[in-house]
């Protein structure tokens, strides 16, 4: 758990200290003594006696009571050190840069070590850091043994890594564009305290008057995913932004999976869904979080309308393209205002969006134009500025009007400067003011859709719809493992009101034309038994009459691995589908798209984070590309989405209550402008979750 000795500490020992600043025990504290720390610092070396002007113990042994100790000795060295720190020193902070421990693939002592630190911080109630960390910073002090080291800024970002080289990395390319930073958390290894745990800090304290508003998170492993997903959204609900890298996203290769949902989910999904439900903005990149950041960190945009203002037609078309192709519209704008404002630019300028003043515009037009934006211009939301040069005459003059347009404008201005080299001297006094820029206007773009596209935390408290929890049960507990029998799924799916198409199940020839014939011709057979029914000839549609039931029921029950035939009455609609699938630490992943074979090849699906709301449900709908089709398209009938929303709703509430199902397909359901019923499901059932 965070401490005080660990925020603000009244004392710091650097065990390890160095007079060498070039290995992390001497950087660590020349950090610390440049930043002034203002309580007691104390070093431990016993080949020194001072190390950069501080007397040096030879041993912790000799130290006073210190409340932070930061570690920076071989890894054999440090459970004994913490031991002697935590029991007779009264230390209840530490910081581990130390590496090989658990970080050592296959280094079965290196855990060993490791998890002894851990139980030591523990008996006392301690918290820990690392090991194989570059540190934290906070205002009260620069514990970290790398560089660059950003002025703080109480409203800057909180910075939380999972890796040490990626902070600073993100740091220095923060810091050029202007960007800020609040405090920074490398966790290394998070022996005790991951990514995770800090963000719960960090909501548990949040104070509105003095906390950052932004959270930038660098995730490697996300080993707590309901801690993330309940203090992450919190801290939006309570006005926060947060933006996240979580690396190792891809997959060497397609999971063997004996469902649809099993090939289409996986952990990466999982993340998603995750992300989605708590309403953190997903980035892929150091660049795309750096640019997330800095959009955070202008006024918010309220709509989904920009205008485009710039002296170079070629960046004005791509940021054009990056933004139409992500959903935010650049509006044509005609006006009379608009047509006032052409009369104040030179010949040959265009005010239509984006808006074209020429090489030759001035700083005085680029005032005019965000004037005319900011106050006439009704249906414009945001601007993006982009002014570079060719390096013929300085433009100090054009960044000083567009630092004090930022000021006073009521909709957000974000500037893109690409000319870092050319303008280097005008880009760096802008910085000076305070100000963040963007140095590309694709980047920019992106980092724009990625906020505005974002959504909003689900609802704390989601209510499931009524089902018949005590049957689901009893048919759950009453199931053998894996793939439940056809009875045991009609009666899920009546327990949880998922309506579904009327069936059979026959063993014999007898049996099937007589279920045929009280269903209604013409019907669907199906083998049961086989994984994959369509490849092995297991799914005929549209038997008309007794003869070809008798005929195909002769010819289905060879099929190998089949025990039975499955027979439906012939229906129509839009095929749809709809799973399940348990995700090991996430819970339960619910999918929607098209079904029947467009899930095969199309895959386009939404993923969701079980428990559901209605809002989410209705939001994964809707971003299916498939969408259209479901609205109903040219003429075509669509489907009826409240019902399909209902159906994914109670899926959610089907397995809230059986987290057992470790995979289910509805596929197809199908869908038509009245109704919405199952026509094909399986479930599997594990108990070992």
């Amino acid at each position: 758990m965070i401490n005080k000795q660990l925020i603000d500490p009244q004392s710091i020992v650097v065990v390890g200290g160095s007079n060498n600043i070039h290995k992390p025990g001497g950087k660590v504290l020349k950090n610390l003594i440049d930043s002034k720390f203002k309580g007691d610092l104390y070093v431990t070396n016993p080949k020194e006696v001072s190390v950069q002007g501080i007397k040096c113990c030879q041993s912790p042994g000799d130290l006073p009571e210190v409340d932070l100790a930061i570690i920076a000795i071989a890894a054999e060295f440090v459970p004994a050190t913490v031991e002697l720190l935590a029991q007779l020193k009264n230390t209840r902070a530490f910081i581990i840069l130390s590496a090989g421990f658990s970080e050592l693939e296959g280094s079965v002592e290196g855990k060993i070590l490791e998890d002894e630190i851990v139980e030591s911080v523990n008996r006392v109630n301690g918290a820990l850091i690392g090991p194989n960390c570059i540190g934290i910073l906070t205002p009260n002090h620069h514990s970290v043994f790398t560089l660059p080291i950003p002025k703080l800024d109480v409203k800057g970002c909180t910075l939380i890594s999972g890796s040490g080289a990626t902070a600073c990395f993100i740091l220095e390319s923060g810091i050029q564009k202007g960007l800020t930073f609040s405090s920074v958390f490398s966790v290394g290894n998070s022996a005790q305290m991951g990514v995770e745990e800090i963000v719960k800090y960090m909501d548990e304290t949040y104070d509105p008057e003095i906390s950052s508003d932004i959270k930038l998170l660098y995730i490697e492993n996300i080993d707590k995913p309901e801690m993330l997903l309940k203090h992450a959204s919190s801290l939006i609900r309570k006005g926060c932004k947060i933006a996240a890298v979580k690396a190792g996203s891809s997959e060497a290769g397609s999971r063997a999976a004996s469902s649809h949902t099993g090939a289409l989910a996986s952990s990466d999904v999982a993340v998603d869904a995750l992300f989605k439900k708590a309403g953190i903005v997903r980035c892929y990149g150091r660049d795309d979080l750096i640019s997330v950041a800095s959009v955070f960190m202008h006024k918010e945009l309220k709509g989904k309308n920009v205008a485009i203002i710039s002296h170079a037609g070629g960046p004005a078309v791509m940021l054009t393209d990056t933004l139409s192709n992500n959903g935010i519209n650049i509006p044509h704008i005609d006006s009379p205002a608009s047509k006032k404002l052409l009369e104040q630019l030179f010949p040959g300028s265009s005010v239509a969006n984006p808006i074209d003043f020429l090489a030759t515009g001035t700083a005085e037009q680029l005032g005019i134009i965000i004037d005319f934006v900011d106050e006439k211009f009704d249906e414009i939301d945001a601007m993006v500025v982009i002014f570079g040069t060719p390096g013929l005459f300085k433009i100090f003059d054009v960044y000083q009007v567009l630092d004090e347009k930022m000021k006073t404008a009521k909709k957000p201005i974000y500037p893109v400067l690409p000319s870092t080299l050319t303008a280097r001297d005008e880009v760096e006094e802008f910085l000076s003011k305070g100000r963040i820029f963007f140095p590309d206007e694709v980047t920019l773009g992106n980092a724009l859709a990625r906020v505005c596209n974002s959504t909003k935390p689900a609802p704390k408290d989601i209510k499931l719809p009524d089902i018949d929890r005590k049957l689901i049960r009893e048919i759950i507990d009453g199931a053998d493992e894996g793939y439940v029998s056809p009875t045991e799924v009609q009666g899920l799916l009546d327990a949880a009101g998922i309506p579904r198409a009327g069936e059979a199940v026959v063993k014999t020839k007898d049996e099937a034309v007589e279920a045929a014939q009280k269903l209604g011709l013409p019907v669907v057979m199906k083998v049961v038994g086989p994984v994959h029914k369509s490849d092995v000839g297991g799914v005929v549609l549209n038997i008309k009459d007794v003869k070809g039931v008798e005929r195909e029921f002769d010819r289905m029950i060879k099929i190998k691995d089949t025990t039975a035939i499955l027979l439906q009455p012939m229906l129509s609609g839009i095929e749809l589908f709809v799973g399940a699938k348990h995700e090991p630490k996430f819970g339960h992943l619910i999918l929607c798209g098209l079904g029947g074979i467009f899930i095969e090849v199309f895959k386009d699906v939404a993923a969701g984070l079980a428990p559901l709301d209605k809002s989410e449900v209705k939001s994964m709908i809707r971003s299916l590309k498939s969408y259209k089709i479901i609205q109903g398209v040219r003429g075509q009938e669509g489907v009826d989405e409240e019902k399909f929303t209902d159906i994914i709703l109670r899926l959610s509430a089907l397995v809230s209550v059986a987290p057992e199902i470790i995979e289910l397909d509805l596929n197809p359901l199908l869908g038509r402008a009245d109704k919405v019923v199952a026509v094909d499901a399986r479930i599997n059932v594990s108990r070992k979750i």
